[in-house]
């Protein structure tokens, strides 16, 4: 940015000749008579500007802002912790607010960019943007509070990623659990406007955070309403999906703890994503070529590929197990999170057995990408759900479960344990638990779907005499892509589709040499999934090391008349990979025996779906997801951070379908009793 701020300078100010000058001057060896020239120059200026006086600058010192007419005042503190170390805090309170709760966010992404979206003299304008309900905020008189976690943006502090709880991964006493406590021990005691109730709320990393206000939470803490938190790193959120690296991450680690305020930003050499992940190798030595060991977090990664006690002991819903239910919950997941899919139910499933009265964990399962709970829900991808879910999710779950903890004689909400967005047929369920596939008068059936010779799919048990297996060849030079190409980065904004990925059609996949697509008859009667599909791949390689994707696929009638550009639309359900490696022992990589038929047995994200009749169910079974995921290079090495260049070897992958080793997915089928 400097060399182009300086050329823009030369040719727009009034005193660009100076610089061609010089270069003149330089070229023809004439530099002394320059510094001469220069002396006397600036001896007339200098006796010119003392004979006419000086000319003042006309900006203040400090800048006063007149904000009479805004509806709202800011206030910019920072609060001291336990240990001495003070956190940047923006705190926004409606003009004229008397006994009003506060909603507390805590984030590493700058507590002034989430409250200053625009420069207005309105509430809702400045809040209008990430993290922010901004119905719920405004309509509700809520006080806003937002801080950076310690060591980033305005805060002071070390930073560390999803700091661990004191203990044998942080051996400080302090931790996000004590800084919230902190937090908000100082907010009730110093924001008069207040009642003294507090919530907390986020998405993402800042959905993490509400899950470690619940450890020895503070007595004004009322409510936590985890989004899409990061609850599992290496189980399937933001790192690993079952030991395979989530390599276009890469880029967040860089920018996230290069530096304070993210300044220092990622590189590219190629405008394709698949052409930088595969020019460079190996994770490991992409992340070498960028200096990526310069930061913490990455040298972690590189230590702990597999799923030792350094994963298992920040997984918050093993935390969250182990602790007293003391706060109530709402858990709010997004079908196709394409970021933290696995967080949300994993914790449900944890805390849930402790509420015995069902009234303290409540969980929100909706159709949208990672964060979309707060913007427009109407639409994902190609998919419309005829109304705005997210408004919906604001207007009518949120705001009421809000309300009534956090406000004074505020009436009890009629929010249910589970409410749940049924895909297919876009309706709203009202739930008493997760999962359940109706309201009473419905079980669900574990039921096997099995894959048949011929890439057939069906529930009929495949015959012994029956060809005992299919197979195709996985290339890692040859990657599958996970996404149409050209592949673009994670982001976000105008032109970014990252946030669709998970909605993409499938067609061009089930095309591939390297991908098996297996197809049911058209269905002529509907066939609703709640819960977790669960992966039983029997399969072989020729090499000793292997990934297996799994994808569980909607495939729409050949025309459809409402919607032309979803004839044939092949969307994916539900889907995942698994590192064979870690087939037998999460914790423990292992080689594995060529050409023998193994078991590779692996839970699906949660869905709630109907396939409609004149649909088809599809699974399509591939090596590689790639660059999302880092390759396998098909041969075991001990660490595939630093796989080199001669180990990525082709392999014959055959998955197998006859008698006692078919392979199946368990669907979770809705039956009415």
């Amino acid at each position: 940015m400097a060399s182009r701020w300086w050329t823009s300078y030369y040719f727009v100010t009034p005193m660009n000749v100076f610089p061609k000058i010089i270069a003149c001057i330089r070229v023809h060896g004439w530099l002394s008579t320059l510094l001469a020239g220069s002396i006397f120059l600036g001896s007339s200026l200098a006796q010119n500007a003392a004979s006419s006086g000086a000319l003042p600058s006309e900006t203040p010192a400090k800048v006063e802002a007149v904000t009479d007419s805004f509806d709202y005042v800011k206030r910019e503190v920072m609060i001291p912790m336990r240990d001495g170390v003070k956190l940047h805090t923006v705190i926004v309170i409606p003009k004229g607010a008397k006994n009003a709760p506060i909603l507390l966010t805590r984030t590493p992404y700058s507590a002034s960019a989430q409250l200053s979206h625009a420069q207005s003299s309105h509430l809702g304008p400045i809040l209008n943007g990430y993290d922010n309900a901004v119905e719920v905020i405004v309509e509700g008189g809520y006080i806003r509070v937002v801080q950076d976690v310690r060591g980033k943006y305005g805060s002071e502090g070390d930073y560390v990623m999803t700091r661990p709880l004191h203990g044998p991964l942080n051996p400080t006493a302090v931790d996000h659990s004590t800084d919230t406590y902190d937090t908000i021990d100082w907010l009730v005691k110093n924001v008069p406007e207040s009642n003294g109730k507090v919530g907390i709320l986020g998405i993402s990393y800042d959905g993490f955070l509400p899950l470690m206000a619940l450890v020895n939470p503070h007595p004004a803490l009322k409510v936590s309403v985890p989004m899409n938190p990061m609850v599992d790193g290496w189980r399937g959120d933001d790192w690993f999906h079952n030991g395979a690296f989530r390599e276009q991450n890469m880029p967040y680690i860089y920018e996230q703890e290069a530096t304070r305020n993210n300044s220092a930003l990622w590189w590219t050499n190629h405008f394709d994503d698949y052409d930088v992940y595969i020019e460079a190798g190996s994770a490991g030595e992409l992340g070498r070529r960028h200096g990526l060991e310069q930061v913490g977090f990455w040298r972690k990664l590189l230590e702990h590929p597999s799923y030792d006690s350094w994963w298992q002991q920040q997984a918050m819903d093993k935390i969250l197990a182990a602790q007293p239910l003391k706060v109530p919950v709402m858990l709010v997941d997004s079908l196709w999170d394409q970021e933290d899919i696995y967080g949300a139910p994993a914790v449900y499933k944890a805390i849930k057995p402790k509420d015995t009265g069902n009234d303290k964990v409540f969980l929100v399962l909706g159709p949208w990408h990672h964060g979309q709970e707060i913007d427009d829900g109407s639409t994902l991808g190609a998919l419309k759900f005829s109304s705005d879910t997210g408004l919906y999710f604001r207007e009518n779950i949120l705001r009421p479960f809000l309300d009534h903890y956090l406000k004074d004689g505020a009436p009890k909400s009629d929010v249910a344990p589970v409410t749940a967005f049924e895909t297919g047929t876009n309706t709203w369920r009202r739930l008493p638990s997760w999962p359940a596939g109706c309201a009473s008068g419905c079980a669900i059936r574990a039921t096997r779907l099995y894959l048949e010779p011929g890439l057939k799919l069906g529930f009929d048990v495949p015959k012994t005499t029956d060809a005992a297996y299919v197979e195709y060849v996985s290339d890692p030079a040859k990657p599958v892509p996970f996404r149409s190409r050209p592949i673009q980065p994670v982001g976000y904004g105008e032109g970014f589709t990252w946030a669709q990925w998970l909605v993409d059609d499938q067609r061009e996949s089930s095309g591939r040499p390297d991908v098996l697509a297996f197809r049911s008859d058209v269905l002529k009667e509907p066939v609703k999934i709640s819960g977790q599909p669960i992966a039983n791949l029997v399969a072989s390689t020729s090499g000793t090391d292997s990934d297996w994707v799994v994808k569980l696929i909607d495939v729409y009638p050949d025309e459809v008349a409402a919607q032309p550009a979803m004839g044939g639309y092949q969307l994916m359900i539900s889907a995942d990979i698994f590192r064979g490696r870690y087939r037998e022992n999460l914790e423990t990589a292992k080689a594995i025996t060529p050409d023998q038929p193994l078991l590779y047995h692996f839970l699906l994200p949660t869905a709630n779906h109907v396939f409609l009749p004149g649909h088809r169910i599809m699974v399509q079974v591939q090596s590689s997801w790639f660059p999302l995921y880092d390759r396998n290079p098909q041969t075991f090495v001990p660490n595939i951070f630093w796989a080199k260049p001669g180990e990525y070897q082709k392999a014959v992958q055959r998955v197998f379908h006859s008698g006692e080793q078919a392979s199946f997915v368990e669907l979770p089928i809705v039956e009415m009793k």
